[in-house]
């Protein structure tokens, strides 16, 4: 299909199916999530589309669109303002398990990803294990037919909505950190395991704190080989760091901006015409954004070609969270006073609240606190700047 068929194709199904509380919930959104509710929502309408997946193979569930049919569908979703979905299970935990599950684990857990009768949330980082991922010390210890797993994990995103956690355990203390490290499947349910809530600087929860007191797993859960979990990890982590378009984000940020800068003015000028040194700061981080984007598109590239995206997905890492960054500083500058008013109960959906202030601007503190982690998360920049020095730069 032609490209500028297929995008009409799109925006015709995103006029069709997105409803105004869909449309409100992905306009109010301050950081990657959505409300979750409706994100649920949106997630059910995709898969009963056959659109829900559309980065796997075909033969699981994608929908077998080239790279550019799936760049266009995400630039039109995140342009219409559809609530994302929740992608832990679709954008990094599917690819996994078709990678390296077994046939049964395939037959059980990619249905119900695509469904969304599972929520997954990632079990990777501890109170003492964050970017130095390889010091974790939750524990696996063999008992039969199953492990018995003790220990914690922390920033465990949308743990409070999840039924379901994939995770790194230590299985061994020989050798190598890495080396004595194993992936596991858990349900969320199981006796022993309690989640606690962590409250934001933005007043919301979406990270929390996961704790393991004698819980009991099936050892069929495994998945990979005992004690090779890292090559696993790494594996996934990929499509965590590189599987993220983060240019489509800047371009909803762009477009904000926009609107923030004809707000300020009843009188037909804008804020672009008025201040020359703003609108000079704003091209020059578009410009990195632009080439940003083509950039993604080479990594996008690599997993289309049969490849990986290796160290590229470090660097867009670093460059898309950064770039971000900087779009909301400039978005705070733009907006002022007004950004300062917290409105927590005018950020969920289907609420009545008058906005203070401008309407544009009332997600603009939220984002820019939120966005602040950007860079930690997922692998800190630091941390990513090692990997490209060392595996690019061989330095």
């Amino acid at each position: 299909m032609d490209d500028s068929v297929f995008r009409n194709e799109v925006q015709a199904f995103l006029t069709e199916s997105l409803t105004p509380e869909m449309k409100q919930a992905g306009e109010l959104m301050t950081s990657v999530f959505a409300d979750f509710d409706v994100a649920m929502d949106w997630h059910k309408v995709l898969y009963h589309k056959g659109w829900i997946a559309p980065d796997w193979p075909q033969e699981y569930g994608g929908t077998g669109w080239t790279l550019n049919q799936r760049y266009i569908f995400q630039e039109e979703c995140k342009l219409a303002n559809a609530p994302a979905v929740f992608a832990l299970g679709l954008q990094m935990l599917g690819p996994m398990l078709i990678h390296y599950g077994t046939q049964e684990q395939k037959d059980f857990y990619l249905p119900r990803i695509l469904s969304g009768e599972d929520s997954w949330c990632q079990g990777y980082s501890e109170p003492g294990a964050g970017s130095d991922l390889a010091s974790l010390i939750t524990a696996a210890v063999r008992d039969g037919n199953d492990y018995i797993i003790n220990g914690s994990k922390i920033w465990t995103s949308y743990a409070q909505h999840s039924n379901k956690i994939f995770c790194l355990v230590r299985t061994s203390k020989e050798g190598r950190p890495q080396a004595g490290i194993s992936f596991i499947l858990v349900d969320m349910d199981s006796t022993g395991l309690s989640v606690e809530p962590i409250v934001g600087l933005d007043g919301t929860v979406e990270q929390c704190q996961v704790f393991f007191d004698d819980v009991r797993v099936p050892a069929v859960n495994l998945v990979g080989v005992e004690n090779q979990g890292w090559d696993v990890a790494k594996y996934l982590l990929e499509f965590e760091r590189g599987g993220h378009n983060y240019a489509i984000d800047h371009k909803k940020q762009m477009a904000k901006i926009n609107r923030q800068a004809n707000s300020q003015y009843s009188s037909g000028n804008t804020l672009w015409k008025d201040n020359k040194v703003f609108a000079a700061k704003f091209a020059d981080v578009a410009v990195d954004a632009l080439a940003l984007e083509f950039t993604e598109l080479r990594v996008k590239g690599a997993f289309e070609a049969g490849g990986n995206a290796g160290a590229l997905s470090s660097l867009t890492k670093v460059m898309g969270t950064e770039i971000g960054q900087r779009f909301n500083e400039l978005s705070l500058e733009m907006m002022g006073e007004h950004a300062f008013v917290q409105q927590l109960d005018a950020l969920l959906p289907g609420c009545e609240v008058e906005p203070i202030g401008p309407s544009c601007g009332l997600t603009t503190m939220a984002e820019y606190i939120n966005n602040r982690a950007a860079t930690i998360y997922g692998g800190s920049a630091e941390i990513q700047r090692d990997i490209i020095a060392k595996r690019v730069l061989h330095l």
